[in-house]
């Protein structure tokens, strides 16, 4: 299997190369820093599997995912993240991942994942399997955050850590009234009043956790 790598980080890059190559049926055919280079490489040559980080510095990662899904319909994206599977698993699902991984996995987790995705099916970790049959099980009701779309989600979890909408906006290359707009969504969506009331629902609900 030909795999494509999607991560800022050059320490993550060669960590999974390391781990990949001591993998007979798995060859990391190349490896990106941004999305620019990863689309490129993914033009150039045929890949079988795509490991995309989510939090990627040129552009957030559920977007990125969009963008592959719609030029390469049949390349299975692999999700890697520092973040807890609650927060951006059933997003990167839905907006059409074929996996869903934490960077904390043990080696062969990643393994089994890859080898999953390339064959067509969807993998999600044992805990949040449980997670989600709990959830049914109890006829869950979604709570407030899960209502946000992806830039209204990313927005909430910058602002409750602590940046301010001219900070998000440089982040993001986004204008001030543009991130102006998503807290006022969210705001909205949430029914919730101001920053501190927003800072105190992330940290009640356990969203924010230390990169």
């Amino acid at each position: 299997m030909q795999v494509l790598i999607a991560d800022d980080h050059a320490i993550v890059r060669e960590g999974l190369r390391r781990i990949l190559g001591d993998v007979n049926d798995i060859v990391v055919a190349g490896d990106a820093s941004n999305s620019v280079e990863a689309f490129r490489l993914a033009r150039d040559a045929r890949f079988d599997v795509l490991v995309l980080d989510i939090s990627m510095p040129d552009r957030n990662g559920v977007e990125v995912l969009k963008q592959f899904r719609q030029e390469f319909p049949k390349l299975p994206v692999l999700m890697l993240s520092m973040h807890r599977e609650d927060q951006y698993a059933i997003r990167s699902l839905k907006a059409g991942a074929s996996g869903y991984l934490n960077k904390q996995s043990a080696p062969a987790e990643l393994v089994n994942a890859i080898r999953q995705v390339a064959q067509g099916r969807k993998y999600i970790s044992p805990e949040l399997a449980q997670q989600l049959a709990t959830q049914v099980g109890d006829d869950h009701q979604v709570p407030p955050h899960e209502t946000l779309s992806d830039r209204e989600y990313q927005t909430l979890l910058l602002i409750a850590g602590g940046k301010t909408v001219s900070d998000i906006a440089a982040g993001l290359a986004l204008s001030v009234k543009t991130i102006s707009m998503y807290r006022s969504r969210l705001l909205q969506k949430m029914k919730l009043r101001h920053n501190a009331e927003l800072t105190h629902y992330a940290i009640k609900n356990q969203l924010l956790q230390e990169e």
